[in-house]
């Protein structure tokens, strides 16, 4: 008979100490997580968006999955985006994530999962931009977007041995580019300029970020990249077609990039084909893909796997370490008769 399994909650503190104590074994987890989907050993549906009609920059996403293979897990992660928070110095998402057992469906564990979503998107951005660059962990640094997601990125190239020459920040917000300014020095003892037009940010670096907000693309001029630059362009709705047309496009997962009004879709809409994008991120790190000498753009939609991934090594770390929350009746009406 199938036992009823212990529910934990994992608190945002205990989190960020596993992640903080575990960085190489979560960089780790994205990559596996990356290889068992490109496998077929995964499930991951569409994400579904909850929108608000009176206010139409502020969304919820559903983003079920299953991770096959040796873990058999399955979930999913409900994350807020509000970016109004910002005024009053509250974090734009927040989110949780539900992990459930794949053989009797029951719930495991609802893990706070704000710091488990910048990590993985910010995990897949250092994995990617070193093997996309043809010069990795040297050059110049762009961040086009100075949030949460930017601060996280950065610490994962850092964490990951990267040592930039110059960081160029670039944000509509000048005290979002001052805090970011500040968050540099004070932590990381790293100077960077502030700037006050987007050409200007991105024109030497060989090493751009996009963590915007922005609903619509908005960079047209292809003069920008005739650098040939490596762009993880996270925020996925900043480049406008003709430039995408013009660069070397990875992805994470080509039918999922190719939805919601990304910067992908919108070339698709515009193109009829999907032509222009290369490959997968799995591709190039098993030789699949031979990358150019154009400018290479990394555009990652956000898979469920790796939140699911990265959410299960956080669940057996801290039930190891006696730090999950144990709830052991919460399932107290599991039994049939």
């Amino acid at each position: 008979m199938a036992a009823v399994p212990t529910f934990y909650v994992v608190p945002g503190s205990t989190v960020k100490s596993v992640i903080d104590e575990h960085r190489k074994q979560v960089f780790d987890v994205v990559e596996a997580a990356y290889r068992l989907h490109a496998s077929g050993d995964t499930i991951n549906p569409d994400s579904y968006f909850l929108r608000y009609p009176d206010n139409p920059g502020a969304r919820i996403i559903a983003l079920p999955a299953h991770l096959g293979g040796a873990i058999q897990k399955s979930g999913i992660k409900w994350i807020s985006s509000f970016p109004e928070n910002r005024a009053g110095n509250l974090a734009r998402a927040s989110a949780v994530l539900i992990l459930n057992d794949a053989v009797t469906g029951y719930p495991l564990a609802c893990i706070e999962a704000s710091l488990i979503s910048a990590t993985r998107t910010a995990a897949s951005a250092a994995l990617a931009a070193e093997h996309i660059s043809p010069n990795p962990f040297g050059g110049n640094l762009s961040v086009i977007g100075t949030g949460v997601i930017a601060r996280t990125t950065v610490e994962w190239l850092l964490f990951r041995g990267w040592k930039f020459r110059k960081i160029s920040l670039y944000d509509v917000d000048r005290k979002e580019m001052e805090h970011f300014s500040k968050w540099l020095r004070d932590q990381h003892s790293l100077q960077a300029d502030i700037q006050v037009c987007l050409d200007d940010a991105i024109c030497d670096s060989s090493l751009v970020l996009f963590t915007t907000t922005t609903l619509e693309p908005y960079l047209a001029d292809e003069r920008l990249f005739a650098h040939a630059p490596t762009v993880i362009h996270l925020s996925l709705r900043d480049i406008c077609a003709n430039v995408i047309l013009t660069s070397q496009n990875i992805v994470d997962d080509v039918d999922h990039c190719l939805k919601a009004k990304t910067s992908l879709h919108l070339t698709q809409m515009a193109t009829g084909n999907k032509d222009f994008v290369s490959g997968t991120l799995v591709d190039v790190l098993e030789k699949k893909v031979k990358l150019d000498n154009r400018t290479r753009i990394f555009s990652p939609f956000g898979l469920g796997v790796l939140d699911l991934a990265v959410g299960n090594f956080v669940l057996s770390a801290a039930i190891a370490s006696n730090a999950a929350i144990a709830l052991p009746d919460f399932f107290s009406n599991s039994a049939r008769w």
